[in-house]
């Protein structure tokens, strides 16, 4: 399969709106989780969150269009609207017909629907927004950005859970591998910090309950770990054959050139405490790269926070790259945002591109004693570290394995 060109990054999160701001603060090493304060959460056995504060601030959506779709979608079309510009595309002067949008979250939009609900058993069915059935199912996002755009070609949302985005952006480079397409805008969304959407977040079982201490709450890979705390936000990237970005002059900052998932099929939560799996999927991803495993520079982890998702990921990592896995600097910087579920996977790709364009690692925070030991973390702060291929893993409940690779241009 041929590698696919990404000309284009969008990023809506709460360490900033926006590839500058953001990337100044993951590169600082900040960390911006904090107590739920857009509703009362102190009940909830975990009450932290990375939120985001200032969306009306980026957006350039209709106070119109806002009455009908829910945060989710908001967050899209100003991620999409930001990866365009970052691409220099003028979407009027594409076809349509051949551009694709493929996305992926783990939830929906619940902050309308619960509102909408709440509507239904107070006010009857006449107090409910007929708008209610169509903002907040997971494909709404895709939808609001196809009006808005006017994209007519073959589209996909993908649930996988928090695997979603990941697996989205896999499907879309297949697509353009075949040449159905010219463009696809490709990644992922969530808006968890709702009050129904954090009821069924906790329930889990996975969410840290260090609320006292919100900044060193999520400590992936850490002895003392607790569980990952959740995040809102968007990330979305062009994606584009490599001739077509070449003949328009595009700013290429990126190849996907490998994809690999797969299934553990052990339990309807947890995954496989083995991790072969995962392995096969990483063997997968590296196959169809063409890549060895001694030419892999940098490797963003999935890192839950929770004992058997951290232990089988760090089994797979080292049954793969064996005595390598000292030498290949390993973060997961979603630990200072928060774990943004069916989005995290396209949010790694955006963070490990630009990784590899400013050749710095970003820190994984409050990885003070590493477990699993052995492994070349990152912590505390950022490392320089000059990067041409990098692997990014994404998993989800019920064993979800989705592994990319991802070259410098």
């Amino acid at each position: 399969m041929e590698k696919v060109a990404i000309t284009g990054l969008g990023i809506v999160a709460p360490s900033g709106i926006g590839r500058r701001q953001f990337w100044a603060n993951i590169k600082s090493g900040r960390s911006f989780i904090k107590k739920i304060t857009r509703f009362d959460a102190s009940r909830y056995p975990s009450h932290i969150a990375g939120q985001i504060d200032d969306l009306e601030k980026y957006s350039h959506v209709s106070e119109r269009l806002l009455k009908k779709i829910d945060a989710f979608s908001h967050m899209t079309l100003i991620a999409s609207e930001l990866a365009l510009q970052d691409a220099g595309i003028d979407i009027k002067k594409e076809d349509p017909n051949l551009i694709g949008i493929f996305l992926g979250n783990a939830i929906g939009g619940w902050l309308y629907a619960e509102t909408e609900l709440r509507d239904l058993y107070i006010e009857g069915r006449d107090g409910v927004s007929p708008y209610m059935a169509s903002a907040w199912f997971p494909a709404a996002p895709q939808g609001q950005v196809s009006i808005y755009y006017g994209i007519k070609g073959f589209s996909k949302t993908v649930v996988a859970d928090r695997a979603s985005s990941l697996m989205a952006i896999g499907y879309a480079r297949k697509v353009l591998d075949k040449h159905k397409l010219n463009m696809i805008l490709a990644g992922g969304m969530e808006a968890p910090v709702t009050p129904y959407a954090l009821l069924c977040c906790n329930t889990y079982g996975g969410l840290s309950c260090d609320n006292a201490h919100p900044e060193r709450a999520y400590r992936p890979f850490d002895k003392k770990r607790q569980g990952f705390v959740i995040g809102e936000g968007a990330g979305i990237v062009v994606m584009e054959g490599i001739e077509r970005a070449k003949t328009r002059d595009a700013n290429i900052l990126a190849y996907i050139s490998g994809y690999g998932t797969t299934c553990d099929g052990e339990d309807r939560i947890n995954p496989a405490q083995d991790g072969k799996e995962l392995t096969r999927a990483i063997h997968m991803a590296l196959s169809d790269a063409k890549t060895g495993v001694d030419e892999i520079d940098y490797i963003s982890l999935d890192g839950l926070a929770v004992d058997i998702w951290d232990n089988s990921e760090i089994k797979a990592i080292k049954n793969i790259f064996g005595s390598r896995v000292k030498d290949i600097p390993v973060s997961c910087p979603k630990s200072m945002f928060g774990n943004l579920l069916g989005a995290s996977g396209a949010v790694d790709l955006i963070i490990t591109i630009l990784t590899m364009e400013n050749s710095l690692v970003p820190p994984t925070l409050n990885l003070d004693e590493p477990d699993p030991e052995g492994l070349c973390y990152v912590s505390g702060q950022a490392r320089e570290h000059k990067i041409n291929k990098a692997l990014i893993i994404s998993r989800g409940r019920g064993g979800i394995n989705s592994v990319l690779v991802v070259e410098k241009a």
